[in-house]
């Protein structure tokens, strides 16, 4: 099986081959361990890939310039993102990273009036959806399944742009101007999802952290007011033209999964650990897990024994023919053999069954 027909066949529980994988690396691991990395690169096939957006001639170059780890919604205008120092992205939210290889954080409001009657000078980003519909395509010619190179990240962008305090203090009483920014904000996100939908991209990708270490970041019932509304659009987006709909969230999400169930998400990159395994077997069968592997204690403190371990009562517990791809972050502080022995214990259990 292409590596397209494993991970379709794992988003539709119809058994794949092996359980498709997926390697994040962030900077901070390439400079630290380049030949564990190399060695991961030439021991496993990586099932996704995402291909490269070229803008057309009116269209402002520099304001889609990535990395191949950053997507173009942490795209740099000025400065590089991972590096110490400062960067600009394309919406002109400055942001400040105390530690290389990892992105830093937005100190100072962009949007600095509480009734946000500043934010109609926020830039949002058209020129990204001027790129080239036959490039894309041309990229997803392959064997690999494709994602979107973009990320609508709609209460993360809040964040940027406002700084996380300020904007959880104005969404227990919504200023009218800042309901207005984000009905603008989720059409541009929409219109730049269907363009991508109108191509041959495998799915649309989205992303929000709504979690702390034990719940969500704002009462459930607010976020289902105000967000959930927007991940239908994007899910019907997806699934109108065809693709799949995948979204990455931090934190325990666990009070907001069924809701994204409901709403017809194809598969979720979460914090597995975070919320407890035995907590989402429930939901076996009914969405597909891409990953995570726990980062925050397994990968930087565990032994390889334990990372077995923790592979075994994901697949047990969360394998169906499906619903599983196996995807670990290789970012501080984890070690390189406990993330090559997660993949090695992934492919062991699919050869088990």
């Amino acid at each position: 099986m292409t590596s397209r027909e494993l991970v379709c066949a794992a988003l539709n529980r119809a058994n794949p081959a092996r359980v498709p994988r997926d390697l994040w690396t962030l900077p901070w691991a390439q400079a630290r361990y380049p030949e564990a990395i190399a060695a991961l690169q030439r021991d496993f096939t990586w099932d996704f890939s995402s291909p490269d957006p070229q803008l057309n001639a009116q269209a402002d170059v520099s304001a889609v310039t990535h990395g191949k780890d950053a997507r173009q919604d942490e795209a740099a205008v000025s400065g590089d993102p991972y590096a110490v120092g400062e960067y600009r992205d394309a919406w002109g939210c400055t942001f400040v990273n105390i530690h290389g290889g990892v992105i830093g954080e937005v100190k100072e409001p962009l949007i600095r009036a509480d009734d946000w009657s500043d934010a109609c000078d926020v830039h949002i980003p058209e020129e990204w959806l001027r790129f080239e519909p036959g490039c894309i395509n041309a990229q997803c010619t392959g064997e690999k399944f494709m994602l979107t190179p973009v990320t609508p990240r709609p209460f993360e962008r809040l964040q940027f742009l406002r700084t996380s305090p300020l904007l959880y203090m104005d969404l227990m009483d919504p200023p009218p101007k800042m309901l207005d920014f984000l009905a603008q904000m989720h059409d541009f996100y929409c219109r730049l999802l269907t363009r991508y939908a109108q191509t041959d991209i495998d799915a649309l990708f989205f992303m929000d952290d709504w979690g702390a270490q034990n719940n969500l970041l704002i009462p459930p019932a607010l976020w289902e007011k105000l967000f959930l509304p927007l991940y239908r659009d994007y899910i019907d987006i997806a699934h109108r033209h065809g693709k799949k709909a995948f979204m990455h969230s931090d934190g325990n999400t666990l009070k907001i999964l069924p809701q994204l169930i409901d709403a017809g998400l194809d598969a979720i990159n979460c914090q597995i650990f975070c919320m407890g395994v035995k907590n989402l077997a429930p939901f076996r069968g009914k969405i597909t897990f891409w990953g995570e592997m726990d980062r925050q204690h397994l990968l930087p403190a565990g032994s390889p024994q334990d990372v077995e371990q923790a592979v075994d009562a994901v697949y047990e517990a969360l394998w169906a023919d499906g619903g599983v791809i196996a995807q670990c972050e290789f970012g501080p502080g984890a070690r390189p053999e406990n993330v090559r022995r997660v993949y090695e214990r992934f492919a062991e259990k699919g050869r088990l069954a």
